[in-house]
Parts: structure tokens; C-alpha cells; sequence
């Protein structure tokens, strides 16, 4: 079976959006039954209760997760208020203990996802299994990663699939601790529209104050659900306490949530008249664009002509303030403008690379 034709019914048993919620980090029973009792009183509609058992760390002699005893107190939440459990595994080891204590979701990680030899041990040692597997976009922005990580696990018929959107990793620093790229994601939703996709604010802001912001913006794309950590006393986290909510806070958030149609009704002569002029006016740009990079290639023969360097640090200076301004005018985001001002002057520094060689 290929994966444009996997059918996931899975998420059809949860009402839309599914929310999964729990400690970043499983820490002790009690933590853990304290937490989803407070989700459980809260009122938050939460399907699944989830909790990291294994977690993989950026540098050793951290806390690195309680191992196998936490999937007893994952078992002990099922029991006692009745939630469906999930966890991240990392390799065949996890696959087998996390099978075998009857977690209903498993959830490949990021680190794991951008390495396909992990991949594969994980996929062959879920074999046939009937349990939903959810697959996190890899830390990198990486569509072809993304989608080979999913491949990998139907072809060890592993068909009741969906994936996980937390955003990638960045040298640069923003206000995200990982940026959302949210075009990445719409990109697999494109492709793969019968493939369940969720979004993890908690990973994509790393603090609390984002999260009903972008939880919001995935329920825009029309995303299927969220994953959100949530922790009975977050300041006291062992890890990521600074993107972890109580569940009084979690319920406030759900409730505030606006879920959009997918179906344009009556709205779709009107979507379609705006989506033609925002063809119109991609086509000017694109236009706009040729004609400015035709400038920047005359520009850079004349710079070989007279030996002067591509880049001038007092150019780029110009076009960064001149940037700032204009976003200050049109009402846009300042971030956004320079980021468009930033790959047009980026590809005009490589044609003029390029002129060079």
C-alpha cells in the first residue's frame, strides 16, 4: 500500500479538535494523577492523556526521563479517569514496553523523525500494529523527511497514521522557540488531505503566552487537533516548565477556540474571487521580482568589471532600515518585511556569485 492510499479511521473516534494533554515529563504517580485528575475536574474536553517516559535530551546529565515505570502510572491515569494514553518512543526498545502496557498512541519525536535509520527500527518493531502512530515533523524543515518517515511505517503495514506539526529548529532567534513554517505543513496537508495532522503549540512557542495564539492559527489551517503540555504545578517541571499550562488554563484556552468550517458553503464565488486576485497579484510580484534581479545581475557585471566585492555591508544597512520603515507604514509585520527584504537581497548577492565565477 502506498500512503496516498492509507485511509487512517482513527480520528474519527474524537471529536473535533482531539486534544491530547499532559506533563511534558512523567516525574512520579502522584504527578501524574494529580495532573489528569485536574484536567478531568477543569471540564477541558481532553481525549488523551499524554506523558514523555523516555526523553531525549540536547546535551547528557540531564534529567532524561523515569523509563518503564512510567508507563505503570500511564496505565494507572487509563484506569482511574479513563483517558487514552500516549507517549513518544525513540527505538525498538520503547516500541515493545509502550505495546505491551496498552498505550493507545505512540508518537515518533523530531530527533527521531530526521533520522531514517531510527525510523525504520521503530517502524519494523511496530509492525502490523493496530495503534495509532503519530509522526512529528523532523527538526529541520523538511517535507521529504517528513513524508519518508510515514512511508517507512506503511511499509511495515502500519496504516493508522497521523503526524504532528512542532515547528523547526533555527540558528536565528525569534519570538518561537521553534518557527512554525506554517507552509510546510498546509504543503503535507496538500498532498496527504486524508492523513490526520496536529499541531504542538507547546513546542512551537517553548512559553506559555503563544500558545492560544498559534493554537488558534492551527485551528485557521484547519488542523485536526493539538497536542498541549499541561502539568498539575508547571512551575515545578522538571522539564520545559515555561511552556507548560495548568489545566484550569488548558480548559480556558479549549473553550476560547474557534473552529473553522472546512466546507465553503455559500462562501466559496466569494473565496474564489479573492484567491484570483491574490493570483493577479503573485503574478505582478513574481514580475516585480525578474525585473529587480535583471538590475541586480547589470549590477554585478559591473562589479566584476571593476573588482569590487559582492556583499557591501552598508547596502545591506540600507535595505534593512528601509525595511523597518516601510513596515511601519503598510501596517505590516516588521519581522515579515525583513524577511522578504532579506531573501531578495540574499538571492541577488548568488546571481552576482554566480556573475563572478
Amino acid at each position: 500500500m502506498k500512503l496516498e492510499e492509507l485511509k487512517p479511521t482513527w480520528i474519527e473516534q474524537y471529536k473535533k479538535p482531539m486534544i491530547i494533554a499532559g506533563p511534558c515529563s512523567a516525574e512520579s504517580e502522584t504527578q501524574m494523577l494529580e495532573t489528569a485528575k485536574g484536567i478531568k475536574l477543569s471540564g477541558a474536553e481532553v481525549s488523551v492523556f499524554r506523558a514523555g517516559i523516555w526523553k531525549p535530551r540536547t546535551k547528557p546529565n540531564g534529567f532524561e526521563g523515569v523509563g518503564e515505570i512510567g508507563l505503570k502510572w500511564l496505565r494507572k491515569v487509563k484506569e482511574e479517569y479513563g483517558f487514552r494514553t500516549a507517549t513518544e518512543v525513540a527505538n525498538a526498545h520503547h516500541v515493545l514496553a509502550a505495546l505491551e502496557a496498552d498505550v493507545d498512541i505512540l508518537w515518533i519525536g523530531a530527533r527521531s523523525t530526521a533520522n531514517p535509520f531510527t525510523v525504520q527500527e521503530i517502524a519494523m518493531a511496530l509492525r502490523d500494529t493496530t495503534k495509532t502512530v503519530l509522526v512529528k515533523n523532523p527538526v529541520n524543515p523538511d517535507l521529504g523527511l517528513w513524508v519518508g518517515a510515514l512511508e517507512r511505517l506503511v511499509g511495515q503495514n502500519v496504516t493508522q497514521l497521523g503526524v504532528i506539526h512542532r515547528g523547526f529548529s533555527s540558528y536565528q532567534k525569534s519570538k518561537y522557540r521553534n518557527n512554525p513554517n506554517w507552509q510546510i505543513a498546509l504543503d503535507f496537508i496538500r498532498q496527504y488531505p486524508h492523513i490526520p495532522v496536529l499541531n504542538d503549540p507547546s513546542h512551537i512557542c517553548g512559553n506559555r503566552t503563544g500558545l492560544a495564539e498559534v493554537s488558534q492559527e492551527a485551528m485557521n489551517c484547519g488542523f485536526a487537533g493539538l497536542m498541549i503540555e499541561t502539568h498539575c504545578s508547571p512551575d515545578d517541571a522538571w522539564t520545559d516548565a515555561e511552556q507548560q499550562i495548568t489545566p484550569d488554563r488548558l480548559a480556558e484556552m479549549i473553550a476560547h477556540l474557534k473552529i473553522r468550517n472546512l466546507d465553503l458553503c455559500g462562501y466559496d464565488e466569494e473565496i474564489n474571487r479573492r484567491r484570483t486576485q491574490i493570483s493577479d497579484l503573485d503574478f505582478q510580484l513574481i514580475e516585480l521580482l525578474s525585473q529587480r534581479m535583471k538590475l541586480s545581475e547589470k549590477i554585478g557585471s559591473l562589479k566584476k568589471e571593476n573588482n569590487i566585492a559582492v556583499f557591501q555591508p552598508d547596502r545591506w544597512k540600507t535595505i534593512a532600515e528601509y525595511s523597518t520603515m516601510k513596515a511601519e507604514e503598510s501596517g505590516m509585520s516588521r519581522e515579515f518585511i525583513e524577511k522578504v527584504f532579506r531573501a531578495i537581497h540574499e538571492e541577488s548577492v548568488e546571481i552576482q556569485n554566480r556573475l563572478m565565477h
